[in-house]
């Protein structure tokens, strides 16, 4: 009898750390008893707009701030948790498995509605490969480089056989060259759409776009540019030379800019940490027209869209609140967090476009 009652209990305890693998823990923490100090939490999740239910929802943001009794922040986290091949995980963790195949020449993609990848020379699994960049050698002096092209969102790589004079600089690395070869799409809700890749097929990497400051503003690729030279672009991707031959080096991988998501959700706790919550309502300023304007009554952002508004809330030069990605999503888990401080109402929350 006991036995049978232990392996009752031994399955009982299987069961529930099961679950808690499968399932993230969605934080509920207590108010502090004076004024607004305490822990406070926040959602926002995939779906809501069109009438997903959080508890059904495949990705969330979940926003947790620590205020004193004044509402100061005192500290902010902000997480994207999304299910992955039916695990979950943090979209900003970062963690990434890399693997080239040197014999691989690569080629260019298909665009338009025939979309396919092209061959590429690298493998590479992660939750989300915004702003990746990964570099190889391998022991005969070829050097393999991707880079996550941010307007394009296309994986770009590069092949650098033995020989090669890295002297050369990287504005002659344009997409007509042959040395730059966009060969697979990463993400979709691309800036840069281009019908043909032979309409960009006289930039390069560092000047594809309007928005390509955001590979150099800061981070590994701070101060490359295209009249440095493609061995200043390997070094800053932690490169070594043994002369003017690239040191045989495995995958190495990283991301540029301020960061990924990681560095994003960073910058906008920095940003929140030491302000007012009750005088910081939103991530977001709405008042513009372009903002406002796409606000429909039931406040959802981006579902009705009139002629000059826009669906989307993003600075990629300047940044908002922090951070360069589209941030109307993560100003509604925010704003969530003040419904549960009792700065705002349910009323005053902004439903962004997840």
């Amino acid at each position: 009898m006991k036995r049978r009652r232990f392996a009752v209990v031994v399955a009982l305890i299987a069961g529930i750390l099961a679950l808690v693998a499968c399932e993230p823990e969605r934080v509920v923490i207590e108010s502090g008893p004076a004024g607004y100090d305490g822990y406070h939490v926040g959602y926002s999740w995939a779906g809501e707009a069109g009438g997903t239910a959080f508890a059904d929802a495949d990705a969330y943001i979940e926003t947790i701030l620590k205020l004193d009794e004044d509402a100061n922040i005192l500290e902010a986290r902000m997480r994207y948790f999304q299910r992955v091949d039916g695990f979950w995980t943090t979209r900003q963790a970062g963690n990434a498995r890399v693997a080239v195949d040197f014999s691989v020449t690569p080629t260019m993609a298909t665009l338009g509605s025939d979309y396919r990848a092209g061959n590429s020379m690298f493998s590479i699994y992660t939750v989300n490969r915004m702003s990746l960049y990964a570099v190889a050698v391998h022991g005969d002096g070829t050097a393999a480089v991707a880079v996550v092209e941010p307007m394009t969102r296309y994986q770009f790589e590069m092949k650098f056989p033995p020989g090669f004079d890295y002297r050369a600089q990287m504005s002659e690395l344009t997409l007509g060259s042959g040395l730059v070869v966009p060969t697979e799409r990463t993400s979709g809700g691309a800036w840069l759409a281009p019908e043909s890749w032979d309409e960009l097929g006289n930039r390069h990497l560092f000047a594809l776009g309007r928005y390509s400051n955001v590979l150099s503003d800061s981070g590994v690729f701070s101060g490359i540019s295209g009249s440095s030279t493609v061995r200043n672009f390997l070094q800053a991707m932690g490169v070594e030379f043994s002369g003017d031959r690239p040191v045989a080096t495995s995958p190495k991988y990283g991301y540029f800019g301020i960061g990924g998501w990681a560095g994003n959700y960073n910058a906008i706790a920095r940003y929140l940490t030491g302000r007012n919550a009750r005088t910081v309502t939103s991530l977001v300023d709405w008042f513009p027209d372009r903002y406002r304007d796409a606000i429909n009554d039931q406040n959802q952002f981006g579902i009705d869209v009139p002629t000059g508004a826009t669906r989307t809330v993003q600075n990629s030069t300047d940044g908002i609140s922090g951070a360069t990605v589209r941030m109307s999503r993560e100003s509604t888990s925010y704003q969530r967090a003040l419904v549960n401080a009792g700065i705002l109402s349910e009323s005053d929350v902004i439903i962004g476009r997840f």
